[in-house]
């Protein structure tokens, strides 16, 4: 695919939504970071179900040690996964408190420490909570990239390089929020519908005549 493809294809899902954002439910960093660690294998509406509980009675590091492992999980035993996540969560809060004075931290090392905290959940935070060029590259991210033909690759680190690389700049900060919608509502894993889809005569999927 040449550049002038995806610019084309990146201005349209701009001027469709011109200020996406993720579906989780959040209002600082921490209740980001807190979030997409439950969101792992698990749907954001799942994730926003306990998190609306959660947040109101415990929002900061301090609150949600303070409810410890089994407290945590009354809140979040809908959740796929619910205890490892607990698990995660409390001992991320504890790191939090004592190495970092209770904040998110900004650097992707740091990140990637803390426990249930993976290169896609740390490219989330620092691109949606603090505005860096990060690819976060999920299942449908990774689906659509190669799909479309826009950044092919093997795996999601191969993906997310290459997004970094050839999507046009003036795109990049909001490119993953337009990916992952194009991928959960449009371009669907099983039957995608090219017919009602805005960059089709733009896509490079050779079987789409079969979906329109």
């Amino acid at each position: 695919m040449n550049k002038q493809k995806r610019t084309e294809i990146f201005t349209r899902l701009r001027d469709a939504n011109p200020n996406p954002t993720t579906e989780l439910n959040y209002s600082t960093p921490f209740e980001l970071l807190i979030a997409v660690i439950l969101s792992a294998q698990a749907t954001d509406v799942g994730v926003n179900k306990a998190t609306d509980k959660l947040f109101p009675a415990a929002n900061t590091p301090e609150a949600i040690l303070a409810l410890g492992v089994d407290g945590l999980k009354e809140y979040i035993k809908t959740i796929g996964l619910f205890n490892s996540k607990a698990e995660n969560v409390i001992k991320t809060c504890r790191i939090l408190i004592e190495k970092h004075r209770s904040q998110v931290p900004e650097k992707r090392e740091e990140l990637e420490a803390l426990p249930g905290v993976g290169r896609k959940t740390a490219n989330v935070v620092l691109n949606t909570a603090f505005g860096h060029m990060a690819m976060a590259v999920d299942t449908h991210i990774f689906r659509v990239s190669n799909r479309t033909g826009i950044a092919p690759g093997k795996n999601v680190l191969e993906v997310e390089k290459r997004l970094l690389r050839l999507v046009p700049k003036e795109f990049l900060l909001d490119a993953h929020h337009w990916l992952i919608l194009h991928g959960r509502y449009t371009c669907t894993a099983r039957k995608p519908k090219c017919g009602a889809c805005m960059i089709e005569d733009l896509c490079e999927f050779k079987e789409k005549r079969d979906y329109l």
